[in-house]
């Protein structure tokens, strides 16, 4: 790891017995209130019609993919399938699940606590209402992000009316700044990495009783949020008819920033199925940092700059130099290992799903395939599952420069 190379790491702490920090009450909980809100998300948001106001993905199959892999060397066992969360409504990534979730808890906790609703069975449509939106704007919603959580929290929060404001690092694209901007929400800059950004809004936020500061290196929340995937992922397999029991495990493959959204992912896939089902984590070489603090039982105490590496990488969702401890504890007997990949080959994963499926994410999502290599000993009967963290809103003119050479010798 300290001279950049790729590596793949079984955690030898997966399975060990011990305690689990959140209930299946709790994600239990967190579905319900997204389902309380999901007539008021229909109302702000149109798109989310297919659903009922519920911002979810498909889950498809990739046998060209598939195909594409095996013959440039991957002969993966069983069936391979993509979760589509570079398509969810209104953010566009996985953030749309944790971010956006926790937007909505603190909205209901304020309008609950100051009358705008009477109880959880109101009519949530209300929110939506000038005088919700009014009082709203008395309140400051803040992030730290390197990009998709901003879109997020900065999206949702502009249309319940909040004053938003995303602390965004060097490392986030110009093109998610502009859209937040579109948006009505404030983007601050920094010069230096996602630690800064966090840092900086955390403290700005601390200094104003009317500000709420979502916080991705701790928040409970988020990381309950992000967990709620599971039922909704089991849903989807039993219509395709997937199984997932001993005779048939799910592997599953996501990629890994500061560790919330692929944490509560594998929070609650594991609460779900057990050890029926497998979670690995895909970083760049120069920002492993939930590689690092699980493989070294440091977690938030140390950082890849600790170990000589840069944390800059063209994955820009995935350009954190040190991980959530709060994610990184609740996790670190039940993922199963992480792969590290450069970034070289990110645009190579990325064009050929393109060309072999039609289907566009960004290149931190494009990390996930690299650590299907984890899964090369599984059984024929296994499925296997990439989750695809974002794409869907890369303008045109962007994606098609991403895509301008995609070429791959393997596509069908």
């Amino acid at each position: 790891m300290r001279a950049g190379e790729e590596i793949c790491w079984v955690n030898p702490r997966c399975g060990e017995p011990g305690p689990l920090p959140y209930t299946d009450a709790e994600i239990t909980d967190a579905e319900n209130r997204l389902r309380r809100f999901a007539p008021l998300i229909l109302r702000l948001f149109p798109e989310t019609a297919a659903t009922g106001g519920l911002i979810e993905s498909p889950l498809t199959e990739i046998p060209r993919m598939r195909a594409a892999l095996r013959e440039g060397g991957l002969a993966l066992p069983g069936r391979l399938f993509l979760k589509r969360d570079s398509e969810l409504a209104v953010a566009g990534s996985v953030k749309a699940r944790g971010g956006i979730y926790e937007v909505l808890k603190h909205t209901e906790d304020l309008a609950l606590a100051h009358g705008l609703l009477r109880d959880t069975a109101d009519d949530y449509t209300r929110l939506a209402s000038p005088a919700a939106r009014a009082f709203f704007g008395n309140y400051k919603m803040q992030v730290g992000s390197t990009g998709n959580l901003g879109m997020s929290i900065g999206i949702m929060s502009a249309a319940l009316g909040y004053r938003a404001t995303v602390h965004m690092s060097a490392d986030a694209k110009d093109w998610k700044k502009a859209l937040l901007r579109s948006r009505g929400v404030t983007v601050t800059e920094y010069a230096g990495d996602y630690a800064k950004a966090v840092k900086n809004g955390r403290a700005e936020s601390a200094m104003d009783p009317a500000s709420y500061f979502v916080d991705d290196e701790n928040s409970k929340d988020l990381f309950l949020g992000y967990a709620t995937a599971a039922r909704r992922l089991k849903a989807q397999l039993d219509s395709l008819g997937v199984a997932v029991d001993e005779a048939h495990p799910l592997y599953v493959y996501i990629p890994c920033g500061v560790g919330g959204a692929p944490g509560g992912v594998t929070y609650g896939l594991k609460r779900l199925f057990g050890e029926n089902v497998r979670c690995f984590f895909a970083e760049p070489t120069m920002a492993p940092c939930v590689t690092l603090g699980l493989l070294t039982g440091e977690f938030e105490k140390i950082s890849v700059q600790d170990i000589g590496l840069s944390g800059k990488t063209q994955a820009d969702g995935l350009a954190v130099g040190r991980c959530s401890g709060l994610v990184c504890r609740a996790v670190c007997r039940l993922v199963n290992g992480c792969a590290t990949v450069r970034d070289e080959r990110l645009p190579v994963y990325q064009n050929a799903l393109w060309c072999a499926e039609g289907l566009f994410i960004e290149p931190s999502a494009a990390a996930a395939f690299h650590a299907l290599a984890m899964g090369a000993a599984a059984p024929e009967t296994a499925a296997h599952i990439v989750w695809a963290t974002g794409g869907s809103l890369v303008p045109d003119a962007v994606r098609r420069g991403m895509l301008a050479d995609a070429h791959w010798e393997g596509a069908r």
